[in-house]
């Protein structure tokens, strides 16, 4: 079992002062901090082997090739794909989505139904909104359950949803603003029994908790590696080799090619033909790090621990006045958000900041989840394998003085 206290000497940024109070990181869910060994990785790249790759015959070519597909292998075995051609670099969720989307536009057809859920972020909401408009299919959602979504989704809604209509069936592992868990093998297993495609966005469990894709029998997933102690943009498209074979690609240019005529070109095979251009290779071997380190904690202890200090901010935040806590009570991950009645999330965040405490306010990209809850935007505290149970009491103190500022009682 990893020593969480200590962990944190491993994160240079998180030991510096904010307004003269000790930093205390609570924004997670947005962005992590990244450890000195990511950090290590990406300075000795670009001091020594900073060079394109593939192609290149020269020595630093060479060495920069081999660890940025040392990379592509590193994170196959991270997410147990079959094969290291089945990880697509991207700039993040966003694109991975996107790129899964723009290349199913000719394969639907009016009357085909995209299902999703009513907690989705928007990345894993509007490229279906844009692949539905453009192809005729239409769109559909899993409910969630309870006035605060306390219930998670309404899985008994599947049964009626799930129909041989639906081709492609999108859905969240872990809520960005509800720190619902979603049972996405369940999910995966009741999609393939009808035929559909499965896209799992990972975006907010892909540093929390053990990912097999093998096991999930999911047909793509998605993350971001800014969001699993790697750098920002760069991202994961996990695919099956056999649908990405089948994939149109989005992007082109060189890299992706075989050969090129003046009037024709041809593909090269996955991952290759979706990486036009010269890719994030710096990213990639830093997000590679970052698998290292996640599976060096183990990514069970980390979920473990995520989940407990989820349970107990929830927990403590629940005792404060005038509170509206969203999402469910057990069971959660590290995500909690929360709301006053008078006093608006931009301002908790700022007057937090205040006491070094680092929140996330607003709608959090979910705005037909908060319009279906009755809310403009929430606060929220997301934490991470580096905070401990002593950050969630400064953040209780804090919240009461700014309740008893705002006259909240």
């Amino acid at each position: 079992m990893p020593s969480w206290s200590t962990v944190r000497d491993d994160f240079p940024i998180l030991h510096q002062q904010v307004h003269g109070k000790p930093l205390v990181y609570l924004d997670n869910a947005a962005t992590t901090q990244k450890p000195r060994s990511v950090i290590d990785a990406l300075v000795h790249y670009y001091e020594r082997d900073n060079a394109n790759v593939h192609r290149g015959l020269h020595a630093l070519s060479t060495r920069a090739t081999d660890a940025y597909e040392g990379a592509r292998a590193r994170i196959a075995r991270f997410l147990n794909a079959a094969d290291p051609a089945e990880i697509i670099f991207t700039r993040g969720t966003t694109e991975s989505v996107n790129v899964v989307a723009r290349s199913l536009a000719h394969v639907l057809k009016p009357g085909d139904v995209i299902l999703s859920t009513e907690m989705e972020h928007h990345s894993n909401l509007v490229p279906w909104q844009q692949l539905a408009r453009a192809t005729g299919a239409k769109l559909r959602f899993v409910p969630i359950v309870g006035a605060d979504a306390e219930g998670g989704l309404d899985l008994a809604a599947l049964d009626r949803l799930l129909t041989p209509e639906v081709k492609v069936f999108a859905f969240t592992h872990l809520s960005n603003t509800l720190g619902t868990i979603n049972p996405i093998a369940e999910l995966c297993a009741r999609a393939r029994a009808i035929g559909a495609l499965t896209v799992i966005d990972a975006a907010q469990s892909g540093g929390h908790a053990p990912l097999d894709v093998r096991a999930l029998g999911c047909d793509y997933l998605v993350l971001s590696g800014h969001k699993m102690c790697g750098p920002t943009g760069i991202g994961v498209l996990y695919g099956k080799r056999e649908l990405l074979d089948r994939l149109t690609p989005t992007e082109t240019g060189g890299g992706m090619v075989v050969t090129v005529h003046y009037e024709d070109a041809t593909w090269k095979p996955s991952p290759e033909r979706f990486e036009a251009g010269t890719p994030n290779i710096a990213g990639a071997i830093g997000l590679a790090a970052a698998c290292d380190y996640l599976d060096a904690l183990g990514r069970d202890a980390i979920a473990r621990h995520d989940h407990e200090l989820g349970r107990l901010a929830y927990e403590k935040l629940a005792e404060l006045p005038g509170i509206r806590l969203i999402g469910p009570r057990d069971g959660r991950s590290g995500v909690v958000s929360f709301a006053f009645e008078g006093v608006h999330a931009h301002d908790v965040v700022t007057f937090a900041d205040e006491d070094g405490i680092a929140l996330r306010g607003g709608h959090h990209c979910n705005q037909p989840l908060m319009r279906k809850l009755g809310l403009t935007s929430t606060t929220r505290a997301s934490f991470y394998l580096y905070n401990t149970p002593e950050e969630i009491d400064a953040l209780v103190a804090s919240l009461r003085k700014i309740l008893k500022f705002f006259g909240v009682s």
